[in-house]
């Protein structure tokens, strides 16, 4: 009896605690700023359980250093439920992810990309955004 009580509690516990371990977002949850008036921005719609997000994570930690001081980087976990973020997706109409939003300068949205791309791809938009 004891023994079917343990085995039910790990079979009930272990996902439970997997399932919070793999959602637990390391990102900093995106908020306006006065830093984002007049600067091109890149808005990542993205989720730690995605391995295309995973994918353009690497890219970014190795293309956006250089551009930090000139372009503004917004991170939005979608698992991460609060109203600024429920409002970007409806706004942007974020469907699925990683959706990344280029915008530039003036504010108007420039590319959207869908899916994982390339390291030099996603360079050269980034080089281009003014």
């Amino acid at each position: 009896m004891k023994k079917n009580l343990i085995t039910v509690l790990i079979v009930l516990f272990v996902p439970i605690v997997a399932y919070m371990a793999l959602t637990k977002s390391t990102a900093t949850t995106a908020k306006p700023t006065s830093e984002t008036v007049g600067k091109p921005q890149v808005i990542k719609f993205t989720s730690s359980m995605c391995l295309d997000c995973q994918k353009m994570n690497k890219v970014f930690k190795e293309i956006f250093p250089k551009y930090e001081s000139t372009i503004v980087l917004t991170e939005i976990p979608v698992q991460d439920s609060n109203s600024f973020n429920n409002s970007q997706i409806e706004k942007y109409n974020v469907t699925l992810v990683p959706t990344i939003i280029l915008i530039d300068s003036n504010g108007k949205m420039v590319k959207r990309i869908e899916g994982a791309i390339e390291k030099a791809e996603m360079e050269s938009y980034l080089e281009g955004l003014k």
